[in-house]
């Protein structure tokens, strides 16, 4: 309606690349969030020298935030993961405003879309809904699904609470909190 506002939180601005300054509308699920700026901000600061021609997957895409922010500053292809077909429509809609080709848009559990066979990732986003304790299982998931090429970064995202330190198999490279988000940028431990 003209002259009325847009509930908080319903939308969101690609920070850098080829589509900054773009912003794309999501709808008001409770429990979506995308990753904030300044979170998204740190993160592809930490990734730039490893992102050109990645191949990612937003495991747990909801707004696409992260894997739509991975294409528009350099990644190859990216995969998202989202079984909710209200946030999943979304999303695709998203995507073809703004002229992607170069991901697929899986509907499905996350824990189905690492049993498929396919490419490779170089690099995993894993924001999983907060607050239930999804991080070792997916952690523990990923290590054990020959779908992370040599060398791959893991993002974890989770309520600050939630530590990742000590995970099996893993080791922390760098990590940061804003707000209520704890963050967190991981390799496979190779030992």
């Amino acid at each position: 309606m003209p002259g009325q506002r847009r509930a908080k939180g319903q939308n969101l601005r690609v920070i850098g690349g080829r589509w900054r300054g773009r912003r794309l509308a999501f709808p008001a699920v409770e429990g979506l969030r995308p990753t904030p700026d300044r979170v998204r901000e740190t993160l592809f600061n930490w990734l730039r020298p490893t992102l050109a021609g990645a191949r990612c997957l937003d495991l747990y895409a909801g707004t696409g935030a992260l894997g739509i922010e991975a294409l528009s500053q350099g990644a190859g292809r990216c995969t998202f993961v989202e079984r909710d077909p209200v946030i999943a429509r979304a999303l695709a809609a998203n995507l073809e405003l703004l002229g992607a080709t170069d991901f697929e848009l899986l509907r499905t559990d996350a824990a189905l879309a690492l049993d498929r066979r396919g490419d490779l990732f170089d690099m995993v986003f894993l924001d999983p809904p907060f607050n239930r304790g999804l991080i070792p299982t997916q952690l523990a998931e990923l290590r054990a699904s020959d779908r992370l090429a040599d060398g791959a970064l893991v993002y974890v995202e989770a309520e600050k609470t939630q530590t990742v330190d000590g995970a099996p198999g893993w080791r922390v490279l760098r990590g940061g909190t804003a707000g209520q988000v704890g963050f967190h940028l991981l390799e496979m431990d190779p030992s």
